[in-house]
């Protein structure tokens, strides 16, 4: 890999699917194995199963047996912090617990706080972000807004401020919805690709994240990625068009074209 872009980390949002086998997994594959072959593509991986349930310790434990020493992990935090905005002082004990043999190894990236469409800047929810913070204070903490409310002046110094980092996201061409748009508040990049399917976004569920991306749509992110990484120490891409493994093909093709 060229030393220019070892700053450059791709992966996926979640591995654990069934729809992957066949597609990127062998057809034989065991449940237990799935972050075995992972790794042997990819050097980091977004975990959003603690988003619906926070999981013992013994979980981390055993993930962390099954990757290499340059692997890491960025790790959602619950929906109580980020849908739900209760129960938090139980929680975040809980989570910080949890996570706790990734810190001890070394290997998190940092904890990724994903906000819904419903939550619209304004003075409250900003406040509410340096609340988030102050939750997890020793880990690098990555914000992903969903409403386009948020892209301005006062949210960039506020999270810069605060050294918070912001996540770029792609996602259909919608009302409301975030341009795709390549920018930074810390050292740290990171980049989220959700898909574009307009028809099915409003929906929810799987469907909203089933797409391929094309090769023009992965070229305009790879220049883009470039000219962003130049202007920080770190940069994570991951793909969350999980249905069916097209994150795993569209990341593998992305690696490509960066020359990883």
């Amino acid at each position: 890999m060229d030393i220019a872009l070892s700053n450059i980390r791709v992966g996926t949002s979640g591995y654990s699917f069934n729809d992957w086998v066949g597609k990127f997994y062998p057809e034989n594959i065991a449940k237990g194995k799935m972050l075995d072959f992972y790794a042997q593509y990819f050097h980091t991986v977004e975990i959003n199963s603690t988003y619906y349930r926070i999981p013992h310790p013994v979980v981390f434990t055993n993930m962390l047996k099954k990757v290499p020493d340059n692997f890491d992990f960025m790790i959602k935090v619950p929906g109580s912090f980020t849908h739900r905005r209760t129960n938090l002082e139980n929680d975040a004990i809980s989570f910080v617990e949890a996570i706790k043999p990734v810190v001890e190894a070394g290997k998190l990236a940092g904890v990724l706080a994903q906000f819904p469409y419903s939550f619209k800047f304004n003075k409250s929810t900003s406040d509410y972000i340096k609340t988030c913070h102050d939750y997890f204070p020793s880990y690098p903490l990555f914000v992903e807004f969903r409403h386009n409310s948020w892209v301005n002046r006062t949210m960039y110094e506020a999270l810069k401020k605060e050294g918070i980092g912001y996540v770029c996201v792609d996602e259909p061409e919608l009302d409301g919805l975030l341009k795709p748009d390549a920018f930074a508040t810390t050292d740290t990049a990171y980049i989220r690709l959700h898909g574009r399917n307009k028809e099915h976004w409003w929906e929810g569920g799987a469907l909203r994240y089933d797409y391929n991306y094309s090769l023009k749509e992965l070229k305009n992110w790879r220049d883009k990625t470039l000219k962003l990484k130049v202007k920080v120490k770190k940069m994570y891409v991951f793909f969350n068009n999980c249905h069916h493994g097209q994150a795993a093909k569209n990341a593998l093709e992305f690696m490509q074209l960066l020359g990883i």
